[in-house]
C-alpha cells in the first residue's frame, strides 16, 4: 500500500500542472467513494505548488475538491439508495465494502444523525461510508448534500492551509510544522476516537436483511 500510494504521490506532483482543477476535482470524486485515494495527498500538494507558482488559485482548489468530494458522496448514496440494503451487504465485499463496517456506519448514521454527515467528511473509516446508510433510509437527499458540501469544504480549506504552511516552513522552521501537523492529528485523533472507534467497536452486526 505505502509504494501504491508514493507511485500516486510522485504521479500526481507530474501531472498536477497539467490537469488543474479537473483533475483535484476528479481525484476528491475517487477519494469520496470506495478507493483509498488519501485527501491528505490531494489537496495540500496543490496548495503547497499554488502558493509558491500561483499556476492555481487556494479559493479554486478548495472549491474543486469540495465539489469533487460531493460527486464522489453522491454516487455513493445513490448507489446505496437504488441498490437498496440487501444488494448493498451482497456485493459490497467486491467493493472493499464489508458487510460488518455497513451494519456499524448504518448504526453510527442513526446515532448521529443529520449531522454525522458533517461530521463524517473530517473523519477516516465513515467519510467514504456515510453515503451508504444515507442512501439506504432515503435521507433527504437536499440535506445530505448540504452537509456533504459544508464538511468537504471544511476539510479541504484545513488541508489546503497545511499545504500553505509546510511550503512557507519547507527550508525554514521545520519545527513549526511538525507542531502544527502533530495538534491537527491530536485533534483528529480525538474525533476519531469519540465519534468513530468506540462506536465501531461496540456496534454489533445485525443478521437481518
Amino acid at each position: 500500500m505505502t509504494e501504491a500510494i508514493n507511485h500516486f504521490v510522485q504521479w500526481y506532483q507530474n501531472t498536477l500542472d497539467a490537469g488543474g482543477y479537473p483533475l483535484i476535482a476528479s481525484l476528491m470524486a475517487i477519494e469520496s467513494t470506495v478507493f483509498p485515494i488519501p485527501s491528505e495527498a490531494v489537496i495540500p500538494f496543490a496548495a503547497q505548488r499554488a502558493h509558491a507558482t500561483g499556476s492555481l488559485s487556494l479559493s479554486g482548489i478548495v472549491l474543486a475538491g469540495t465539489i469533487g468530494s460531493w460527486v464522489g458522496a453522491t454516487i455513493m448514496y445513490w448507489a446505496a439508495r437504488l441498490a437498496g440494503r440487501p444488494l448493498v451487504l451482497r456485493y459490497g465485499p467486491y467493493f472493499m465494502v464489508k458487510e460488518a463496517k455497513v451494519h456499524a456506519a448504518e448504526q453510527w448514521a442513526a446515532h448521529f444523525g443529520s449531522f454525522g454527515v458533517f461530521v463524517a467528511r473530517l473523519l477516516p473509516v465513515v467519510r467514504h461510508l456515510i453515503g451508504i446508510p444515507m442512501g439506504i433510509v432515503k435521507m433527504d437527499f437536499k440535506w445530505y448534500s448540504l452537509f456533504t458540501l459544508v464538511g468537504s469544504c471544511l476539510w479541504c480549506a484545513v488541508l489546503a492551509w497545511v499545504g500553505v504552511v509546510a511550503g512557507n516552513n519547507i527550508h525554514g522552521e521545520m519545527h513549526r510544522v511538525v507542531l502544527w501537523v502533530a495538534g491537527a492529528v491530536a485533534a483528529l485523533g480525538a474525533l476519531y476516537y469519540f465519534f468513530v472507534h468506540r462506536h465501531f467497536a461496540g456496534a454489533a452486526p445485525s443478521k437481518e436483511l
